[in-house]
C-alpha cells in the first residue's frame, strides 16, 4: 500500500515538474488582441488619425525587432529606420521566449502611448497571471528582456520630435484668404496637428521627399478647373440623395468614414460619437488577412509592423502637404457661393483639404499588404460591424484602397483632385517603403 501511495506522489511531482518546464506558448489571437485592445483605448482616448499612426508603429517595432533577432527569416530593422541602430543582443542560451518578450514590449510600449494606461495594464495582467502559472522562470526573463528592448524602444522613440510638437503654435486661419482652410461646422475645431509633417520619418528621406503635383489653384469662376470639381463634389451629394439610404455610394462613404470624433448638436447639447481612425481601419485589415493566411506568430508581428510603418510615414507626407498647400474644404466653399444650407453626408474633418488621408494612407498601405500576403488577396472586411455597419468584400488590398479613396468624394469632404493625386502619392510612398525595407532575408 505504501509502495503504490509512494509511486501515485512520485508520478503527481512528475507531472507538476513537467508542467513547469513546458514552454510557454504565445499564440497570434494574444497578439491580436493585445492591438485591438489598444485600438479601443485610442477610441476611448479620442486620438487624431496621426497621432493614433504613431501609437500602433513603435509597439510594432519593438515586437518585430524581439521576434528578428537569431532569426532565420526576418531582419532587424535596426539601421534600416532613422536613428535605430541597435537594441540589447538575445543570447540563445538565455532562456528568452521570443514571442512572450515581444508581446511584452508591445504592452509596454502601449501603455506609455495612450492615456488610459489603466485599460492596458489590466490586460497585460491577466496575462502575466497565465504566464506565471504556466512556467514562472520562462516568463521572468522573457519579461526582463521583453522590458529592455521597450525601454531602448522608447528612448529612440522619444527623439522623433513628438513631445516638441506639443508645445508648438495653433495653425493660422486667415478668413480674408478665401482660398485657405478654415474651420467647419459644427464645432469649428482648430485644425488638428499642423506640425506633423515635422515628425522625424522612419524611412522617407523627409516628410517632403514625396510632394503630390500641386493643388488647383482657387477659383469661384464657374469655368475655372476648381470650381468644377466644387460643383462635382455639390452634384453628386444631390444625386446620393435621389437615389436614398440604399445608394452604394452611401454605403462606401459611411464605412470608410473613420472619424475618430464626430461632433452631434442636440439642442444646447453638444457630444462626440467615436470611432476609429483610418490607420486603425487599416491595421484591422491586417487581422483579417493575417488570420485567413493563418500567419504564424512571427509573419503576423511582421505584417503588424510593416504596415503600421507605411501608416505612419503616410500621415507624415501627407500632413506635411495639407498645411503647405493650406486648400479650402467643399463644405466651406459651397456654403458661401452654391448653397448655404448644404451639408456633407461626412462630417468634415478639422485640417486642410489636399491631398486626401485616406487616399494617402489607404493607398500606401494596401501596396504593402499586398508585399506581405500577395496579389488578388480576396477578404471580407468586418471592421465595422462594431459601429453597425455590414461587412464589406474585397478582391484586394487594391481594392478597398481604391474604394477608400473615392469613398471622401462620395462624403462630400474632398474633390477629385485630392483623391486621384492623394492614390499617386500614396503609391509612390508605398512603392519607396517596400522597395526600401529589407526586412525578409
Amino acid at each position: 500500500m505504501k509502495t503504490k501511495i509512494f509511486s501515485i506522489v512520485v508520478i503527481c511531482l512528475l507531472f507538476i515538474s513537467c508542467k513547469k518546464d513546458k514552454s510557454i506558448v504565445v499564440t497570434t489571437d494574444e497578439y491580436h488582441a493585445a492591438i485591438d485592445n489598444v485600438t479601443q483605448i485610442m477610441i476611448h482616448d479620442i486620438f487624431s488619425p496621426p497621432v493614433a499612426s504613431r501609437i500602433f508603429v513603435y509597439p510594432n517595432i519593438a515586437a518585430y525587432e524581439i521576434m528578428a533577432q537569431n532569426s532565420k527569416t526576418y531582419n532587424s530593422l535596426q539601421n534600416q529606420l532613422k536613428g535605430l541602430d541597435s537594441i540589447p543582443k538575445l543570447d540563445s542560451k538565455s532562456g528568452v521566449n521570443q514571442p512572450l518578450a515581444a508581446l511584452i514590449a508591445h504592452m509596454e510600449l502601449s501603455k506609455q502611448l495612450v492615456f488610459s494606461e489603466e485599460i492596458v495594464e489590466k490586460f497585460r495582467d491577466s496575462l502575466y497571471q497565465k504566464w506565471t502559472d504556466e512556467n514562472e522562470e520562462e516568463f521572468e526573463v522573457s519579461k526582463q528582456y521583453g522590458l529592455k528592448v521597450a525601454e531602448r524602444i522608447k528612448k529612440w522613440m522619444g527623439k522623433d520630435n513628438y513631445k516638441e510638437t506639443r508645445t508648438m503654435s495653433k495653425f493660422s486661419v486667415y478668413a480674408d484668404q478665401p482660398g485657405r482652410w478654415q474651420p467647419t461646422p459644427p464645432a469649428y475645431m482648430d485644425a488638428v496637428e499642423p506640425h506633423w509633417g515635422e515628425i522625424r520619418t522612419l524611412v522617407l528621406d523627409s516628410a517632403s521627399q514625396f510632394r503630390p503635383i500641386p493643388a488647383l489653384p482657387f477659383s469661384v469662376d464657374k469655368k475655372s478647373a476648381f470650381f468644377k470639381e466644387v460643383q462635382e463634389v455639390y452634384d453628386i451629394s444631390k444625386e446620393m440623395v435621389r437615389k436614398g439610404d440604399n445608394s452604394e455610394e452611401i454605403k462606401i462613404a459611411q464605412f470608410w468614414d473613420c472619424n475618430p470624433y464626430v461632433s452631434v448638436s442636440q439642442g444646447h447639447m453638444m457630444f462626440a460619437k467615436k470611432k476609429i481612425t483610418p490607420g486603425a481601419h487599416w491595421i484591422g485589415i491586417v487581422k483579417i488577412a493575417s488570420k485567413k493566411s493563418n500567419a504564424d506568430f512571427a509573419k503576423t508581428v511582421f505584417a503588424y509592423t510593416k504596415t503600421s510603418i507605411g501608416i505612419f510615414e503616410g500621415f507624415i507626407s501627407c500632413w506635411d502637404e495639407k498645411f503647405k498647400s493650406n486648400v479650402v474644404r467643399p463644405e466651406t466653399v459651397i456654403n458661401q457661393n452654391i448653397d448655404e444650407n448644404w451639408k456633407p453626408l461626412l462630417q468634415t474633418p478639422p485640417f486642410p483639404e489636399y491631398t486626401s488621408g485616406h487616399s494617402v494612407v489607404s493607398t500606401c498601405s494596401a501596396i504593402v499588404l499586398t508585399s506581405v500576403f500577395g496579389e488578388n488577396f480576396s477578404y471580407a472586411d468586418d471592421t465595422e460591424l462594431q459601429f453597425g455597419l455590414p461587412t464589406r468584400k474585397y478582391t484586394s488590398f487594391n481594392d478597398a484602397a481604391k474604394e477608400a479613396a473615392m469613398s471622401r468624394l462620395y462624403g462630400g469632404i474632398h474633390y477629385r483632385a485630392a483623391i486621384v493625386n492623394g492614390i499617386a502619392h500614396g503609391k509612390t510612398i508605398g512603392d519607396y517603403i517596400v522597395g526600401k525595407l529589407k526586412m525578409i532575408k
